[in-house]
């Protein structure tokens, strides 16, 4: 039975690296994503064995954690697997090998720290050589320096430097950089826009379209007649009385509009409904009204125009309206309606336009652009560069290779082992872009170990030596992606090494429990 790492690990191995080749993979529905994207890809393919299903959960958690590294994680974990397996056959005892693992993942992390360069983040051009290293290879490298910009304008907008004592450093991508993908148009269309757009038109065609400097108030609760609970009946004998609870249901929802009119806002956004006369009531006041917003889009509202929502319209008051927004207007492109809140003061939300000519390139460019914005992400919280291409990986073998001459007992093996297994990256590098694997990997071990620099590493176009840092717009990552990548590689290893067996576990249906040593079926 073959491993479940290796093989795993062989499925992504060709998409590391600026020569990476892309793969077709076809989802249950028989839609189809084209992509080199590891963590995409790995989401998609169906895997049996319980051990191989543990490695895709690491390219989740490195995706969770850093949004990037996660086609060399999975190599990485792979490659550690398939050299700690000889130590098994041998009989070595796994707590034993996990010993040797531990140690080598603590000299790697320090030899990270010595090799790494801090970077100035109010330098754009610091971070550029970090983030084009991120999507150097990917599809959208073609639009790198767009990319790019969109990434770094994005995260920067987002950005809350935080106190230290009550506040926390926060760079919430995830939920305040929202990307809206609109196919048509060109792909230099693409754009950050400083404050909010979504996908909605006002709910009355004379309300007005385009509003400069608004007052907005946001809503969470509906206006509309407020119902019963759900066994509420009533019993009419007279129309009169029909006629009196109509007039109740009509004065509730005018109370409902008066208060929101005396504050004399522009604009009135809703997460619920608006009745046809509350529309009515706002139309004669001149107010634009948007209803049944998502409750992500409104949150994110909120922070671009400084408005709070409000959940009761007896609570709302002055304070309560956003006047951060520079321009309100509604837009059609193609055959929907857009509504875009922008020129506003401070926004600490942004929405990325995405143009293109297909929903698989704008698909593919989110997932490239999303990887840019983590590897910006992962500056401002650990402002450090590592050398790319290989450098760091090789760095850290020759390091290992040199130290576990000073340890003594069986821990050596394995220790020297991880210096071996991490030398698949820049040697996946090489194999990628039709280079001679065993002849540049030696070429570049002997500068290292000669002293030369930390630097050196593999050009993934040409298959050549180079300095990371004489190339043109040099070759960066992120130390917090380097050191998760490593961190996460050697520590499933050592998870998977401390399972002895696989048990299966049959439902109570079909019989009785498994018996203790049944094993799941690859």
């Amino acid at each position: 039975m073959q491993a479940p790492g290796p093989t795993v690990a062989d499925v992504i191995r060709t998409c590391l690296g600026p020569q990476a080749m892309l793969k077709m993979v076809m989802d249950p529905m028989g839609g189809i994503v084209l992509t080199n994207d590891g963590n995409a890809i790995l989401r998609e393919i169906e895997v049996v064995h319980p051990a191989a299903k543990s490695m895709l959960e690491l390219c989740r958690a490195q995706d969770e954690e850093v949004g990037d590294g996660t086609t060399s994680v999975i190599i990485l974990s792979g490659e550690m697997l398939a050299c700690m397996a000889q130590f098994l056959e041998r009989k070595m005892h796994p707590i034993t090998i996990i010993a040797g693992l531990r140690r080598a993942l603590e000299d790697a992390m320090q030899v990270i720290e010595e090799v790494a360069l801090p970077v100035n983040l109010t330098s754009d051009e610091e971070i550029l050589k970090v983030v084009r290293s991120s999507i150097g290879t990917k599809i959208a490298d073609a639009w790198s320096n767009l990319i790019c910009d969109i990434a770094i304008k994005a995260v920067r907008t987002v950005y809350v430097a935080g106190n230290g004592k009550d506040e926390r450093k926060e760079v919430d991508i995830k939920q305040y950089a929202k990307v809206e993908k609109i196919p048509g148009g060109d792909i230099e269309d693409c754009c950050v826009l400083d404050g909010v757009m979504f996908n909605k038109d006002i709910i009355h065609p004379q309300m007005r379209r385009r509003i400069e400097n608004p007052r907005i108030v946001l809503l969470d609760c509906p206006l509309e007649y407020k119902k019963g609970e759900s066994q509420t009946n009533i019993e009419i004998t007279k129309e009169v009385d029909w006629q009196v609870a109509l007039e109740m249901e009509e004065k509730q929802i005018r109370d409902m509009c008066d208060k929101i009119i005396e504050l004399k806002p522009d604009v009135l956004i809703s997460e619920k409904g608006i009745s046809d006369l509350a529309q009515h009531y706002l139309t004669k006041a001149n107010i634009s009204a948007i209803r049944r917003v998502r409750k992500t889009d409104n949150n994110r509202i909120s922070r671009a125009t400084g408005a709070t929502i409000v959940n009761r319209i007896e609570d709302i008051k002055e304070s309560d309206i956003g006047t951060g927004c520079g321009l309100f207007h509604v837009e059609k492109i193609g055959d929907e309606y857009f509504t875009y809140l922008t020129k506003c003061k401070s926004p600490k939300a942004c929405t990325i336009v995405l143009r293109g000519p297909s929903k698989d390139i704008l698909s593919e460019l989110e997932r490239n652009l999303q990887d840019a914005m983590h590897a910006t992400r992962n500056l401002f919280f650990n402002a450090k560069l590592c050398p790319g291409g290989g450098a760091t990986e090789v760095a850290i073998a020759v390091r290992l290779e040199q130290l576990s001459k000073n340890i003594e007992g069986v821990e050596k093996w394995p220790y020297k082992a991880v210096a071996s297994a991490i030398e698949v990256i820049p040697r996946t590098l090489i194999q990628n872009c039709g280079g001679d694997a065993i002849r540049l990997l030696t070429e570049l071990k002997a500068k290292h170990a000669a002293g030369e620099g930390s630097d050196w590493g593999i050009d993934g176009v040409n298959a050549k030596l180079v300095k990371m840092t004489a190339v043109p717009n040099g070759v960066w990552e992120s130390v917090a992606v380097k050191s998760q990548t490593i961190k996460t590689a050697i520590e499933s290893a050592c998870m998977i090494l401390r399972v002895d067996d696989i048990v299966a576990g049959l439902a109570k249906k079909q019989g009785n429990a498994a018996p203790l040593g049944a094993e799941a079926k690859d």
